[in-house]
């Protein structure tokens, strides 16, 4: 089992990044080899259709990021932030949320909450909040006012605001660097989102570094593009804090791979080619499939808990482009796992990816590169 503390790094706060690079694929690129440890390059995203080839294929993540985000007031003017993870219920009755809310005094059931507009908090509530009853770590809560019955998608379009980390808004707030919401709202979306696919509460981060004329680059050198939707939640950014990552209670998403995507991805292996993740929510989708039947439709849409770690099998996935994760998370276990030699081999010791993965880390805290959901890429290939 993998020692959680194994997985910890120190990283200068000032290399977290703020906003995304301008242009999106100017983002620097951290190449690495799951076969040859002494494989690393420096690049950037935009060379992209140089390191790969003809033949290859690109599993991207299209949900799109919903303006999670929410401002609220009491009915003592007591401010409250909190965050929309998912709509529980619709009827006569009125839409069901569950809501992550954060206040300086203890909520109770029944109580109402005021929701402002993101973009005029001071401002006369848009709608408001009843709050149900207390469920773990969120609140079951009635959603009213003259939005209630809306889609969830409308409401929070109109009152919520991007759902950036909670370590992005305090590097910010650290260096005053104050952007509008609107900025982010584009910036926090991947280009190929589909607006039909809403569901996110945090960006699938990898996909930012794209840009219309790299995915044309890219097709126009013989890589294709395959997607998948997995709904990204809140767990996404949770901190493992059980000794050994394994015993990390893993969060629920939502993901749908269509058939074309798994016939597309075993159409270029075949070939010879390569399928490449686009960020950990790709892989997770497309790794949750494994089966050693085939696969039912209807199996290839539901939920999945996996927890990917050293130790696990890769069947459909061959390499992965990701972003630089945060310390002691199931993100990083996942990416120490496809660095692990394959099959094992009894001349190299127990924990090899892990040490390859903060290895490499280390190289780009010294090189500069920039860290976490805005910050630059790794590209690990077979």
């Amino acid at each position: 089992m993998l020692r959680t503390s194994d997985l910890d790094y120190s990283l200068p706060a000032d290399l977290i990044a703020t906003r995304p690079a301008d242009p999106r694929d100017a983002a620097r690129l951290l190449v690495l080899s799951r076969a040859d440890p002494s494989v690393r390059t420096d690049a950037h995203v935009r060379d992209l259709p140089s390191i790969l080839r003809a033949g290859d294929v690109l599993i991207t993540n299209v949900s799109s990021v919903l303006p999670a985000r929410l401002e609220g007031r009491r009915a003592s003017g007591g401010k409250i932030d909190g965050l929309f993870l998912a709509e529980l219920s619709r009827d006569d009755a009125g839409t069901v949320w569950a809501v992550m809310l954060r206040s300086g005094r203890k909520l109770a059931a029944g109580e109402r909450i005021d929701l402002v507009r993101a973009a005029a908090p001071d401002g006369p509530p848009a709608s408001a909040l009843t709050l149900i009853e207390r469920a773990g770590d969120h609140w079951r809560a009635r959603i009213e006012g003259p939005l209630g019955a809306a889609p969830t998608p409308q409401i929070l379009g109109t009152i919520g605001a991007t759902p950036l980390p909670p370590y992005i808004l305090a590097a910010r707030r650290a260096h005053d660097d104050r952007i509008a919401d609107a900025q982010d709202r584009a910036w926090y979306q991947t280009v190929y989102a589909r607006p039909s696919a809403p569901g996110s509460i945090a960006a699938p981060t990898a996909g930012l570094h794209f840009t219309p004329a790299l995915l044309d680059a890219l097709r126009a050198r013989g890589v294709s593009r395959a997607e998948v939707t997995l709904h990204v939640g809140a767990g996404t950014f949770k901190p493992v804090e059980a000794e050994h990552v394994e015993e990390h209670p893993m969060h629920e998403e939502w993901r749908q791979v269509p058939r074309q995507t798994l016939d597309a991805i075993d159409s270029a292996r075949a070939a010879g080619g390569r399928a490449i993740a686009i960020g950990t929510t790709s892989a997770r989708a497309v790794e949750s499939l494994q089966s050693d039947r085939p696969l039912t439709d209807a199996e290839l849409s539901g939920s999945t808990r996996l927890l990917i770690s050293p130790g696990h099998r890769w069947a459909r996935l061959d390499g992965l482009l990701t972003n630089f994760h945060l310390p002691r998370s199931t993100l990083l276990a996942l990416v120490a796992s496809l660095l692990e030699p394959e099959p094992p081999r009894p001349d190299h010791a127990a924990g090899e990816g892990v040490r390859r993965l903060l290895a490499a880390y280390q190289h780009a805290i010294r090189e500069r590169y920039r860290f976490y959901s805005y910050g630059d890429a790794m590209l690990i290939l077979p």
